[in-house]
């Protein structure tokens, strides 16, 4: 799924001449915190209901405040992750959405997102979630596959993030086909990966949105 199909209709963007009070109506009413301002169809930044409070002044027109992350936008043909990581990096519940002229088509939220993610077959289909952390000189995707499947489970999707805290190792997020990662949690131990977090099925993890979400947190994504 692309950022294009993500696009929340129903979420308006502010012109710079709009007030402040406008703004805080249309949160109010939304129930949301963050507004986009656009131009022209140029984006121009976020604007939050804290800022707009904290000035005291509701008649003030949106271009005399300092907007926020006018960086936090994607490509209508960018995937869903990057509307995630977007999010994340920005520490916004929106992400705009603009065309390949740079023009503003809309905007999508974190919610929104996580819903399309959550939704995948990768997380619906039944099995477990294992996390690994190691080198990214030593990451094998198809020496951890065989590892998988000679213990008679598949992987159903992977993806890497790197580590915060140490730039030469990644994160390895892996969904496989079973609920039982007893031996293969043994063995990838055995030959040198770390393992970090494991969630099982039966535990009702995968079922949790809530703490898909952490994960997703968790690994930078």
């Amino acid at each position: 799924m692309i950022a294009q199909e993500l696009i929340n209709q129903m979420i308006p963007a502010l012109k710079p001449s709009d007030t402040a009070e406008k703004a805080i109506l249309w949160m109010e009413e939304l129930k949301i915190n963050q507004l986009p301002v656009v131009d022209k169809k140029v984006f121009k930044g976020l604007v939050n209901e804290n800022m707009l409070l904290d000035s005291n002044n509701l008649d003030a027109v949106l271009s005399q405040f300092q907007l926020q992350h006018d960086n936090c936008y994607v490509l209508n043909t960018q995937h869903f992750f990057d509307i995630l990581k977007t999010a994340y990096d920005n520490n916004s519940d929106l992400v705009a959405v603009l065309d390949g002229n740079k023009e503003y088509l809309g905007v999508t939220t974190y919610g929104d997102t996580f819903k399309a993610f959550s939704g995948t077959a990768a997380i619906q289909s039944q099995g477990s979630i294992l996390v690994l952390s190691m080198r990214y000189i030593d990451y094998s995707l198809s020496e951890i596959s065989r590892i998988i499947e000679t213990n008679d489970a598949k992987i159903m999707s992977c993806f890497m993030s790197p580590n915060p805290d140490d730039g030469s190792k990644v994160y390895i997020t892996l969904k496989i086909n079973t609920t039982d990662l007893s031996t293969i949690s043994v063995i990838l131990e055995r030959s040198g990966y770390q393992l970090i977090a494991k969630f099982h099925e039966d535990e009702n993890n995968l079922k949790n949105l809530e703490r898909i979400d952490n994960l997703l947190r968790f690994i930078n994504i």
